[in-house]
C-alpha cells in the first residue's frame, strides 16, 4: 500500500555483518507500539566472525527503526485501525547508513489464497508435462 525509508539503530559489528551481506529478513516483521517506537523483529544478523565472543551481538535481538514521529503514528494508526500490517521489504546501505524499505501491506483473503494456490498447482502440473515429453 505505501513504502516507507527506515533507518536501523546498530551495534558496531552488525553493520560490517551487514556490509558483508550476511542479513535475513526472511521472518521478520515490524512491531509498532503505541505510535511511540518501531522496532525490527525476528531480523537475523550473522555475528561478525572477526569480533570475537565478547564484542559480538545477539543474531535475533530487536532493533529500533529510525522514523519521523508522524510516520510512525501513520502506521499505528493503520494496523490499529485498519488491520494492515507492516513488512520489510529489503535492506540496503545508503551514504554507509544500513536502511531499511518497510511498507504496509493487507493481508491476502482466504478466496485469493485459494486461486493463488490453484495457480501454482497449474503450472508445476504443466511443467512436469513438459518435462515427461
Amino acid at each position: 500500500m505505501e513504502k516507507f525509508e527506515a533507518g536501523i539503530s546498530l551495534h558496531g559489528s552488525e553493520i560490517k555483518s551487514i556490509r558483508a551481506g550476511q542479513i535475513s529478513i526472511q521472518e521478520a516483521y515490524v512491531d509498532v507500539q503505541e505510535g511511540r517506537e518501531a522496532w525490527l523483529m525476528e531480523a537475523h544478523i550473522a555475528p561478525y566472525e572477526q569480533a570475537g565472543t565478547h564484542f559480538n551481538h545477539e543474531p535475533k535481538r530487536k532493533r529500533r527503526l529510525l522514523l519521523h514521529k508522524k510516520q510512525i503514528i501513520e502506521l499505528w494508526n493503520n494496523v490499529r485501525i485498519k488491520g494492515m500490517t507492516v513488512v520489510p521489504l529489503r535492506v540496503y546501505l545508503k551514504d554507509g547508513r544500513a536502511k531499511i524499505e518497510i511498507a504496509l501491506a493487507k493481508g491476502k483473503k482466504a478466496y485469493d489464497k485459494r486461486a493463488t494456490i490453484a495457480k501454482r498447482d497449474e503450472a508445476r502440473s504443466n511443467e512436469r508435462a513438459t518435462r515427461i515429453r
